[in-house]
């Protein structure tokens, strides 16, 4: 997955490297700084003393020392006042800076901060939002795995206005579920129980009741039972692969644009192109090529059905991305903001 949102303590990433928001001294006297500067130990002190100052904006780069990492990126963001002396360009500035000394040194993996939505004030979930955006927009052009470090659970307020539809919609998504549970068991209950001069008449639907344990399968299916195995494995449908650059093909989008949009790695599109019979994806990477993609939710579930899933209504997870499809909405990190914050994994792989 080339951007990953991770509740996680940026000192503790095993990453090529971190990136410390900072002051222009470079002295971590608080917050991300402090952390980065306590855990590194004396050496990174030592050095970011030799290439002080650090413009505004800016990026250097240093040792990591006693991190798990290889490299400190140290960026000096914006102090937020409202919005109003320019503070997104200097924050977009931090991070495309960062991204761009990370390629240049070589480095495949990177995890940020928040930049500058500790002390400096800068609002935690606006700072997410065009982090977002930045880092995708960077990643069409490169390949690299981008971790955004989220702390803890509040570490940016998720739109309660979304929170609470989507909570709605699970809610009500689950009462309509048992509701249609309900009535076909008691349909087939009277179909098959009770005698015929009592049974329920289903004033709104006229057609033959549902098929349930003791009814006979359906004549479409009869004809099913005629074939060999032979004859039977012969009408299989397409497999995820073959059905997804059908997709693709249909939707006038090129390999890259896809799998870009889907947040999903070069590595893993070139094995499903070189393994197209065989390769099966986990169902967060099936999803984020349906959202990618544009399609609907019948088109999804046609997706996920050759590859032998299929979206419920019994998950969390699954509710969510119905939820997103019925409303035609098919920004993923959108989604995975949602996701992230009804703790579920993220799309993409």
């Amino acid at each position: 997955m080339p951007l990953q949102i991770v509740r996680q303590d940026i000192t503790k990433m095993k990453v090529d490297a971190i990136v410390n928001t900072t002051n222009e001294a470079m002295v971590g006297c608080s917050g991300v700084d402090l952390a980065v500067h306590t855990a590194a130990g004396p050496m990174l002190d030592e050095e970011c003393r030799k290439i002080r100052p650090l413009g505004l904006g800016t990026a250097k780069i240093t040792g990591a020392y006693n991190l798990d990492a290889k490299y400190v990126i140290h960026t000096s963001g914006p102090v937020w006042h409202g919005g109003l002396v320019g503070e997104s360009i200097i924050l977009k500035s931090c991070y495309t800076e960062s991204l761009k000394l990370a390629v240049a040194n070589g480095c495949e993996s990177v995890a940020f901060p928040l930049i500058s939505s500790g002390v400096y004030g800068y609002p935690k979930d606006q700072v997410l939002k065009f982090a977002i955006q930045i880092i995708t927009e960077f990643l069409f052009e490169h390949e690299l795995t981008v971790y955004l470090c989220v702390y803890d659970r509040k570490s940016y307020e998720f739109s309660r206005v979304v929170f609470d539809e989507i909570s709605e919609f699970i809610d009500d998504d689950y009462v309509e579920e048992q509701k249609a549970v309900f009535t076909s068991e008691i349909e087939c209950f009277e179909r098959t129980l009770l005698p015929k001069k009592i049974r329920r008449r289903d004033k709104f639907n006229k057609t033959e009741p549902p098929v349930c344990a003791s009814m006979p399968a359906p004549a479409e299916y009869s004809s099913e039972n005629n074939k060999t195995l032979a004859e039977y494995m012969k009408a299989m449908d397409k497999s995820f692969a073959y059905k997804l650059f059908d997709y693709i093909d249909s939707k006038g989008m090129t390999d890259v644009e896809c799998y870009k949009k889907a947040n999903v790695d070069k590595k893993t599109f070139s094995k499903i192109k070189c393994n197209p019979d065989t390769y099966r994806p986990s169902k967060q990477t099936a999803v984020a090529f349906a959202i990618a993609l544009e399609l609907t939710l019948n088109e999804t579930q046609d997706l996920l059905a050759s590859a032998g899933m299929t979206l419920s209504r019994s998950f969390t997870f699954d509710k969510i991305i119905r939820y997103y499809l019925q409303k035609g909405v098919y920004d993923i990190f959108e989604i995975n903001e949602a996701l992230f914050e009804f703790d579920q994994v993220l799309l993409g792989c």
